[in-house]
């Protein structure tokens, strides 16, 4: 039994020892810097300093050109309304891809926008992911697609009854024809961008601007690591400013390399 004992005691000791990584902690998305391969958690590595380029992370992650990987051009060439492809939009609608949004939203891509014009409660009529919150008046969208009024399925062209749009956050959602227009407000609004959800590669790329890099550290500093829950005003605040100032910057033409994380 003795030997048992201290077999079993050697064994846990080199297992200890051999480890020179300490354990994750509710704050290790904050202090250490995740796999690039998936989704971030919390806070960018080196929330001092602005992180290495856009094309260095892209050619760093592996990931195919965005040309291949993620649409660029319209589904039909000459349509009123310039959506992707209707397999794309099958694969991004069947679960969330916050990245991909901010990819199809910037990059000057050619997609039609479109603006609510009530506030509405999201719901996805094609049985994929929805996040079963408000849309609100003005807020921006990107049409995917039109469904006809009296069929099931997508149609990309044509009239139709309702549209398939996605938002800033990443969630599809299924728009009346009446909910959506085509006629650009003076400040459309946008949902709110989770900074966490972004994949590591397009993180680091955006925090090559110094504004996107101020508010990623003035978040860090006002939420102290945390991400929901009970935080303070000025942690909320600062996390609406964050996502405000990702979305202006893609608005104004800013680029990030291609996801890494995309529709299957």
């Amino acid at each position: 039994m003795r030997f048992v004992v201290s077999a079993f005691s050697f064994v846990l000791l080199a297992g200890c020892g051999g480890s020179k990584t300490p354990a994750n902690s509710p704050d290790s998305a904050d202090s250490a810097k995740p796999a690039a391969a998936s989704p971030a958690k919390g806070d960018a590595a080196q929330d001092d300093k602005p992180a290495k380029s856009a094309e260095k992370s892209e050619a760093d992650s592996g990931s195919a050109p965005a040309s291949e990987a993620v649409p660029t051009q319209c589904a039909k060439a000459g349509a009123s309304t310039c959506v992707p492809s209707r397999k794309f939009v099958e694969r991004m609608c069947a679960d969330s891809y916050p990245t991909v949004a901010l990819s199809l939203f910037g990059n000057g891509n050619p997609f039609s926008k479109g603006y609510l014009t009530r506030r509405t409660q999201a719901w996805n009529a094609e049985g994929g992911a929805s996040d079963n919150s408000w849309l609100e008046f003005d807020e921006e969208v990107l049409v995917l697609a039109e469904r006809g009024a009296d069929k099931g399925g997508m149609q990309v062209s044509g009239a139709g009854g309702s549209y398939m749009a996605l938002r800033w956050n990443g969630s599809c959602v299924t728009l009346a024809k009446e909910e959506l227009t085509l006629s650009k407000p003076p400040s459309p609004k946008a949902a709110k961008v989770e900074w966490r959800y972004l994949d590591d590669n397009v993180q680091e790329a955006l925090r090559t601007d110094s504004t996107i890099n101020e508010a990623v550290i003035a978040r860090r500093k006002e939420c102290k690591g945390a991400v929901s829950g009970d935080v303070s005003l000025k942690c909320v605040k600062a996390d609406d400013k964050l996502s405000a100032v990702v979305v202006d910057y893609l608005r104004k033409g800013g680029k990030i390399p291609t996801p890494t994380k995309l529709p299957k």
